[in-house]
């Protein structure tokens, strides 16, 4: 469910006035992460790496109030639901966009969710979107080796995004860069801060 509520009447009055009439209003973050535990996991239950990064990113994010607001247009609206995007390579070796909703603590029931819309966007080449859900949008270059990536402000979608490419093994560790890009006027830097440090718990407790 969503809903239109006055700015005014919200912790983000102040970021309303000031960011969403700006020319370049979105805000990157860069942070790597130790992946360790969770390439441990994929590889002992058989689980998609990217679909538990997807899962620990939905857990985080619902523990930040923030992702539950988010400018649409000229508005400020209310969702009560979140939902986690992926990038689906399709049966033509295009892509297309897959919303997959996100069940809160349930992790048997987003893996089948994943499995089963990403394969049907692979099928169709047809995005699967979710028009009542605060969509967290993600983009995983799982085959290169990137040191970063700024995502493009289009001026119709505000919605967060993180980007990563491939993990890359340090030592004892392995460690994952990722880009996370979000709307000043729905969080500010200590909120993506938090969530980026809530990411790197949730995969460690997976």
């Amino acid at each position: 469910m969503m809903q239109e509520v006055n700015p005014a009447e919200t912790p983000r009055a102040y970021a309303f006035e000031m960011w969403m009439k700006a020319p370049m209003p979105m805000v990157t973050f860069l942070k790597t992460l130790n992946v360790s535990h969770l390439v441990k996991i994929s590889r002992k239950t058989g689980l998609k790496f990217n679909m538990l990064m997807c899962w620990c990113i939905g857990r985080a994010a619902g523990q930040v109030k923030e992702f539950y607001m988010l400018p649409v247009g000229n508005r400020l609206i209310h969702y009560d639901s979140i939902a986690v995007n992926t990038i689906v390579v399709n049966r033509m070796g295009e892509v297309n966009s897959c919303d997959i909703p996100f069940p809160g603590d349930n992790l048997a029931e987003f893996n089948r969710s994943y499995l089963r819309l990403t394969r049907q966007v692979a099928e169709s080449c047809e995005n699967h979107d979710i028009s009542d859900s605060m969509v967290i949008g993600t983009s995983a270059l799982a085959q290169y080796e990137i040191d970063g990536a700024i995502g493009m402000y289009s001026g119709i979608f505000n919605n967060p995004f993180i980007i990563w490419g491939r993990y890359r093994k340090k030592w004892f560790k392995t460690l994952l860069t990722i880009s996370f890009q979000f709307h000043h006027t729905q969080m500010d830097g200590a909120h993506a801060a938090r969530f980026l440090d809530f990411v790197q718990k949730e995969i460690d407790s997976i």
